[in-house]
């Protein structure tokens, strides 16, 4: 079944009412790749009437009103990806297109979506409890940067005034915002629950802090005013996103208290959630074509999180950095499920993590790095790829497999049998890489590997090839501390090697990361030392330029 988007589908489920609305920046594709569509369809498996708003037009009160005000309440998301990342390129131009939506076609996505969805919601729905969450209000769930702006935003619980703001996966936190709202209880009562934030009057905030449990940031007046304080405030939030330490965080914003309750725990049950029935495929409104649909309707994603701790990646925050695993069968029933001949992509957010974790967890639920594979990789954490082999030999067996996310290539170089096989039988054509940059002192500040293991992981990979195969590396210009020096140099380092990127990312500060605190403060993050961030469009162009050398000749 689809989720209904309006009273005439309600009806053919045999619905008369809804417990719960889902607002999405995204077009509706029924698929487990899109976060709105897989917390829909589990609310759905455990009982609840769920309908969906997608991608409706804020300028009018009409697609507000295709369904009927729910029982419990409105849940929100801007879709897959931050709306200010999905709307301007990484030099603040406006894009004209948006892969989440009809014919590639942008605009459907209003700037700072979940704000002004939050207000027609309110405005069509009074009285309804507004749950915010999804990619944009999880990396904004605190005061941060905001490049597009260029200043600091308060939470966005207080910009959008929504009741509550769940932040990572959040499948069964908000299950259990239903159940409880179901239960009698309201929702202003409901500030308990991990992986969620809200704001509180005083006297329950005294509650908070008094809990040896919840730590203090610098106010939203400090962070906003002095740059040194940002950094004081992102250190704790980065030291405590370890959801084993049980810390929740409070900052008082313009007199008012922000709370975030502490991090939900891995799932270790993902098969539960994966083994939801969709019917694989875009809502039957959209007669054209949809790019994100085309490239992800026959991958499978194995696992959730990333223990790399990139600077410039937000997978962490979001997804956490405990790598939470389906089974081998969850896995090939959902392929035997959805009848596909071909998997196109096997992977994770980053693709050879799958079933890696601590030796000894007791370490791992104390520990505070921020890598677990830099500056090298950790003693107490198992990198055995013989699971995932073990996977991609049984789905081999009656599907042809391939491997399209990007692989950590140190992780990769620590087992000469998975190099191997990835590279004589999962690699179609192009195997991605993201060496990011050739410069040790910024890759230090990546927190990435040497570039002599991408030169070691291209050899090996060049030893195995028996067909046109090839290494995309992928590269990002104008990374804070990068000088126009280090930019020549890496053009010299391509140069010799005959490298020529195609898409070069051009750096851009998301909302919560370390590189983005190194961009607003112009501060190493970890020694506090003065850095050179380029800034300028001039400079980023030359940036990029020069990584693009074989184009100016």
């Amino acid at each position: 079944m689809l989720l209904p988007t309006n009273i005439q589908e309600m009806k053919q489920l045999g619905w008369n009412e809804l417990d719960i609305i889902l607002v999405s920046g995204d077009a509706y594709i029924d698929h487990p790749s899109f976060g709105v569509s897989i917390v829909g369809k589990f609310l759905v498996k455990n009982g609840y009437k769920v309908g969906i708003i997608a991608q409706p037009d804020i300028s009018s009160n009409i697609d507000f009103k295709k369904l009927p005000s729910p029982s419990l309440f409105i849940g929100i998301s801007s879709g897959n990806v931050d709306s200010m990342v999905n709307n301007y390129t990484a030099s603040k131009k406006k894009r004209r297109s948006d892969d989440y939506s009809e014919n590639g076609v942008g605009g459907k996505r209003p700037d700072r979506a979940v704000i002004a969805y939050t207000n027609k919601v309110k405005e069509n729905f009074k009285g309804v409890p507004v749950v915010i969450g999804g990619v944009e209000a999880s990396l904004r769930r605190v005061g941060h940067y905001d490049y597009w702006s260029d200043k600091i935003r308060r939470s966005i619980l207080f910009d959008s005034k929504a009741d509550m703001l769940v932040f990572g996966q959040g499948e069964r936190t908000t299950l259990k915002i239903a159940e409880e709202l179901q239960s009698g209880k309201n929702i202003k009562d409901v500030t308990d629950l991990k992986g969620t934030a809200f704001i509180a009057k005083k006297d329950i905030a005294e509650n908070f802090k008094n809990n040896d449990n919840f730590i203090s940031l610098p106010t939203f007046e400090k962070v906003s005013s002095d740059k040194d304080e940002f950094i004081k405030a992102e250190k704790i939030i980065h030291d405590y996103k370890n959801p084993y330490l049980n810390k929740g965080l409070i900052q008082v914003t313009n007199g008012r208290y922000l709370i975030i309750n502490s991090p939900v725990l891995p799932d270790d049950n993902l098969d539960d959630i994966f083994a939801t029935e969709f019917e694989r495929k875009p809502h039957p409104m959209y007669k054209d074509r949809i790019p994100a649909w085309d490239m992800i309707r026959n991958s499978i994603t194995i696992h959730r999180g990333c223990f790399g701790g990139c600077t410039f990646c937000s997978i962490s925050l979001h997804q956490g950095n405990f790598i939470q695993s389906r089974s081998e069968k969850n896995i090939k029933d959902e392929i035997t499920s959805a009848k596909l001949k071909t998997v196109t992509d096997l992977g994770g957010p980053s693709a050879n993590m799958y079933k890696m974790k601590g030796i000894d967890l007791s370490i791992c639920k104390k520990c505070k790095k921020l890598s677990c594979i830099f500056p090298g990789i950790c003693k107490n954490l198992n990198i055995d790829h013989k699971k995932l082999l073990s996977l991609y030999k049984e789905i081999k067996k009656d599907h042809k497999v391939f491997v399209n996310s990007g692989l950590r290539h140190e992780l990769a170089l620590t087992d000469s049998e998975y190099m191997k096989q990835i590279v004589e039988q999962y690699t179609s054509g192009l195997l991605k890489i993201a060496p990011e940059h050739t410069e040790r002192r910024i890759l230090d500040l990546m927190l990435k590997p040497s570039i002599d293991k991408y030169e070691e992981f291209v050899s090996i990979f060049k030893r195995y090839s028996k067909k046109e195969q090839y290494v995309l590396p992928y590269l990002i210009s104008a990374f804070p501390g990068a000088t126009l020096t280090d930019a020549e140099n890496m053009m010299y380092y391509l140069q010799r090697n005959k490298i020529k990127v195609e898409q070069v990312q051009d750096f851009m500060p998301l909302p919560m990361t370390i590189a983005a605190a190194m961009y607003y403060t112009e501060k190493d993050f970890f020694t506090g030392e003065k850095i050179h961030v380029a800034k300028s469009d001039q400079e980023r162009k030359k940036h990029r330029s020069m990584m693009q050398w074989w184009k100016n000749n």
